[in-house]
């Protein structure tokens, strides 16, 4: 490890600054190395794993809201409120504040975990564990009140890793991401974005953002009126687009499309 980072200093790279998760020694495989020229291309150190560890399940349950149910079993929703996801009970939800839609004051007290992208005390959240056979942590962002105002750390991108998966849902994302976000989410096989065009960014910097993580499955959410060929549109001959009749679909390593593909399933 040390000749790696004397190897890494001598060709201006560092290793991005991420105290929650590298100094706790935490189990990510999707964790980058970050580079400091502005157009870096961020790459998880431990690389993909040539065999499948599993299939994962993702479910679009209604506006951003997608269930993940890992091969040992955990069921997971995102940006959960309650409306959608709830049957049967997630083990983990995420949520964010963006708006009612998106988080609930009153989570079932059957769940087990609930995560909230943002901290009630002030400050980013902070979340990095472990429950089942899944990892899970944040990547804070900012986000835009009312008022137009900006709130620090009030969003956050949430990243599942499982079966050597790394599954991301980009919240209610309100900014262009900076160099620093990208080094922090790492590796994204899957990512799940909001695609609304306005109420979240729009869908020029949505795509920009898409197109960066270099995901080989985008999963669009939070659509409301938006025609999805706008943003397919935006995306360009490079992507693939599978519109699906199932809310479901199962993925792998071994699975993962060689074209980076948008899936759009049933009720996007």
């Amino acid at each position: 490890m040390p000749v790696l980072r004397q190897l890494l200093a001598c060709l201006g790279l560092f290793w991005l600054a991420t105290p929650t998760l590298a100094q706790q020694g935490a189990p990510s495989r999707c964790l980058a190395i970050a580079q400091a020229l502005p157009m870096a291309t961020y790459a998880g150190f431990t690389p993909a794993q040539a065999e499948s560890e599993g299939e994962v399940r993702i479910t679009y349950a209604g506006h951003s809201t997608y269930v993940i149910e890992t091969p040992g079993g955990v069921r997971i929703a995102t940006d959960y409120s309650g409306a959608y996801g709830s049957d049967p009970l997630p083990d983990v939800v995420t949520m964010n504040k963006a708006h009612r839609t998106h988080y609930t004051e009153m989570p079932e007290p059957g769940i087990a975990h609930v995560l909230r992208g943002w901290n009630p005390q002030g400050g980013p959240a902070r979340h990095a564990l472990g429950v089942g056979d899944v990892y899970i942590r944040n990547v804070p962002t900012d986000i835009r009140t009312w008022g137009g105002d900006l709130e620090r750390d009030g969003n956050s991108i949430f990243i599942f890793e499982v079966a050597g998966l790394c599954i991301g849902h980009l919240g209610h994302l309100h900014i262009r991401l900076a160099d620093a976000h990208y080094g922090a989410i790492g590796r994204l096989d899957v990512v799940m974005a909001p695609i609304d065009g306005g109420m979240t960014l729009s869908l020029d910097a949505m795509s920009e953002i898409a197109e960066r993580l270099s995901s080989s499955i985008i999963l669009p959410m939070h659509r409301h009126s938006t025609p999805i060929g706008a943003f397919t549109g935006r995306m360009g001959p490079g992507f693939a687009v599978d519109f699906r009749d199932s809310s479901s679909l199962t993925v792998s390593l071994r699975t993962l499309p060689r074209q980076r593909t948008i899936i759009v399933l049933k009720g996007v």
